[in-house]
């Protein structure tokens, strides 16, 4: 059997740029305007100007709201608002809109809306926030379409809308017998006024005929036919590729360097120094190179010679984190986050476990770096490109450029991977400012190495934890001391807080939370699950940790901490519920035969995390031999996340987290020395290979709360999981991540 490639350098990119180069120009949207906001978030009109009409709303065309539209043929389009990096929002928000018009799946088409977030609301993807917070929205979109093709059914046959149903694209009349498509229908519904938002009837959960069932992707054709669909696939008349370098220490600038060498070059068209404002979020300095290819502009890149000022620049080392790291854990800590019940009483004579447990900032690594397609015309700029955040971008990319707002129009495109890296939107402002500067369209692509030495890490975090048991083997008492990160020397780096309710401090009387933060020069960023990846991993693991140094069973170690059912914040469906908690722990117990006899050397290991209003349990088989070659055979997956829209979707979500998450805990990690960041590509990231990827099953409690995301809290049990099986397995605790540096392989 032959072995994987292994993609090294720029090498990785060059096949897919060369075919994206070759391909037909993609079209471009025109931006939608005129459009009337009224009414709790729901668009209720489209206003068009004549020639807007002509060119937006083709004639006879039923458009009751900026979601949809219904053809005469009864063809029903509808656009989706949030960007798609893999989640699988471009299907399910149509879906919501589908479910409410009772549509004919089969003749929906799907398109992605334009960026105008005063007519769409929030278009964005990041915190497993889509569902939730346009739910509502989404569903009144296609009630609102639905009542009005009834009212238009209604008149047309003279009888009450009450004894008008809906069916797969038909308004029926029981009694006579009649239907009629909403093809027919939309013209005549089109003629009528809007009705008042509150008096639309929204489904019951039983009534859905279209969410909770399996739907395969709106792109799954277009993707596996290698169609144009993301950032690095867009192309223009008389575009021109551009390369950026910027100093591989956060925070150097550009002293001098051998531009007029590169201009020389084959393909160069222009090298020029961009000074930048100074923020990683937006612009930093550097070299920007224009040429007439990619390939061209990456050869180049390779020949630049830049002496930095780095003067400025970080001097982060790892190394010297970890030993400031580990002499601070042991003393106590510099704020305290949380101080409940008399924590120094519950120690007092109590039978105590201690641990300190680490972990290591990592990189999103997303498949397709980071790129974006720019042209700067007079006072304004056109932008395509794959970010998680479009609706932020608009003004960050007009404050760089000093234009206004209204004068900047980004195009979402498909993403490659997102996992968070991509809810900044520096190369989106580099893009723009490069095409200012060199006056001509640009097409901005970031090798493999800049995606890896100028992401917003993880960040790497160090827990000293202190329990106390009480004589029936439960929790009397429980200290951490938090040591974290700050770029400010004042908040902790994003995605580096410990909130001060951190499971499990509201289910315990004596609690000592603590903080000290270390300053920071390298950019720290959300990382999917952003702060709950890695605190599920130490705090599920000293969990169990306490279970066997109890004596106790895991599973019913943590039911008996959750205690009764009920809400951990009164009034709140989106905090921990304990009933919840304990149904997904119970399902995912079941499913995965806990308790069952295994050979030597395999074990099955359990982890609990409750994150981004999602409730998820975990269970992982491993086994282990004697050379410490891991083998992860199962992982069963138990959620609670309110009704199911896709649960191909839903599905698919749980089996990349789990994916995701053991790849990353196997061996990803950002070293810094001298503030540069190793590793650079996939060869110092071994990337986990299908041979080793695990049995995953997903189960779901169909619950009748308001649906929540499932892409990020389907993720953090996932180490803990794995590391607790290790234990029972192995014996050995896993402390530290990634699980290479503890002499575990593949």
């Amino acid at each position: 059997m032959s072995q994987p490639t292994q993609l090294r350098g720029d090498d990785d990119l060059h096949a897919i740029l060369a075919a994206a180069e070759a391909r037909p120009t993609a079209p471009t949207l025109d931006r939608r305007s005129f459009f009337k906001l009224a009414g709790s978030g729901l668009i209720l009109a489209f206003h068009f100007g004549a020639s807007a009409l002509a060119e937006e709303k083709p004639a006879g065309q039923f458009a009751p709201n900026a979601f949809l539209r219904i053809s005469p043929d009864g063809g029903v389009l509808i656009y989706s608002k949030a960007p798609e990096i893999g989640q699988g929002i471009k299907t399910a928000f149509p879906l919501i809109v589908a479910e409410e018009l009772d549509a004919d799946w089969a003749r929906v088409t799907v398109e992605q809306a334009p960026i105008d977030p005063a007519v769409y609301g929030r278009q964005s993807a990041g915190g497993s926030r889509s569902i939730p917070t346009s739910w509502d929205q989404l569903r009144r979109a296609g009630a609102m379409a639905r009542a009005l093709l009834v009212s238009a059914a209604a008149r047309e046959w003279n009888v009450p809308e009450s004894e008008i149903t809906t069916d797969k694209g038909f308004a029926r009349h029981a009694a006579s017998g009649r239907s009629l498509g909403y093809g027919p229908l939309a013209a005549k519904a089109a003629t009528l006024p809007l009705p008042d938002p509150k008096t639309l009837k929204l489904k019951e959960f039983k009534d859905f005929r279209l969410l909770g069932r399996r739907v395969g992707g709106v792109d799954n054709h277009a993707i596996v036919t290698g169609q144009p669909l993301f950032g690095i696939d867009q192309t223009l008349p008389g575009l021109h590729y551009a390369a950026f370098e910027k100093c591989p220490a956060t925070g150097g600038k550009v002293a001098r360097a051998n531009l007029d060498e590169i201009r020389r070059l084959p393909g160069v068209i222009q090298a020029f120094v961009v000074e930048g404002n100074g923020k990683p979020t937006e612009v930093m300095p550097g070299v920007a190179i224009v040429a007439n290819s990619t390939w061209a502009a990456f050869s180049a890149k390779r020949q630049l010679k830049v002496e930095w000022d780095e003067s400025l620049a970080s001097k982060d080392d790892w190394a010297e984190i970890v030993a400031q790291a580990t002499r601070i854990a042991a003393q106590p800590g510099a704020e305290t986050l949380r101080n409940a019940g008399d924590v120094d009483a519950a120690f007092a004579g109590a039978r105590t476990v201690e641990s300190f447990y680490s972990y290591p900032f990592v990189p999103h690594a997303p498949l397709e770096p980071q790129n974006t397609t720019a042209w700067f015309r007079g006072d304004s700029v056109e932008i395509w490109a794959p970010t998680q955040t479009p609706d932020g971008a608009l003004k960050t990319v007009a404050g760089v450029l000093g234009i206004a707002v209204e004068k900047v129009t980004i195009h979402q495109t498909r993403a490659g991977g997102g996992f968070g890296r991509r809810l900044m939107n520096d190369y989106l402002c580099e893009a723009a400012q490069i095409s200012r500067q060199a006056g001509v369209p640009v097409k901005l692509q970031w090798t493999r190495e800049d995606d890896m030495r100028h992401d917003f890490y993880r960040p790497a975090g160090f827990h000293a934890f202190k329990a106390a048991l009480d004589a029936n083997g439960r929790i009397a008492g429980w200290q951490d001391h938090f040591v974290t990160f700050t770029a400010d020397g004042q908040r902790p780096v994003a995605g580096g807080d410990m909130p001060a309710d951190e499971f499990p401090a509201l289910l315990l009387p004596n609690v000592r939370l603590t903080q000290t933060k270390l300053p920071l020069q390298i950019p720290c960023g959300p990382w999917r699950a952003p702060r709950s990846n890695a605190l599920a991993f130490v705090v599920q693991s000293f969990l169990h940790e306490l279970a066997v140094a109890a004596k106790r069973d895991h599973l019913q170690f943590l039911l008996d901490l959750l205690g009764e059912p009920r809400w951990l914040a009164p009034g709140n469906e989106f905090s921990l519920n304990t009933g919840r908690a304990i149904g997904v722990l119970k399902l995912a117990a079941q499913k995965a035969g806990w308790g069952r006899p295994l050979p030597k050397g395999r074990a099955l290991g359990l982890a609990f995390h409750f994150s981004h209003a999602g409730h998820f349990a975990e269970v992982a088989e491993v086994s282990v031999d004697a050379d410490k070659r891991l083998k992860l055979h199962r992982v069963v997956v138990a959620g609670d996340i309110g009704p199911i829209v896709n649960l191909s979707g839903a599905e698919n979500q749980v089996q990349g987290a789990v994916i995701d998450g053991f790849s990353t805990m196997l061996g990803l990690a950002a070293r810094f020395e001298r503030g540069r960041v190793e590793p650079a590509n996939f060869d110092g990231y071994p990337v986990l290979r299908m041979r080793d990827a695990p049995q995953v099953e997903a189960h779901f409690i169909q619950s009748d709360f308001t649906p929540t995301g499932v892409g990020e809290p389907a993720l953090p049990p996932v180490a803990p999981a794995i590391c607790n099986a290790i234990f029972a397995a192995t014996g050995q605790r896993v402390r530290r991540l990634p699980l290479g540096a503890e002499g575990f392989r593949t």
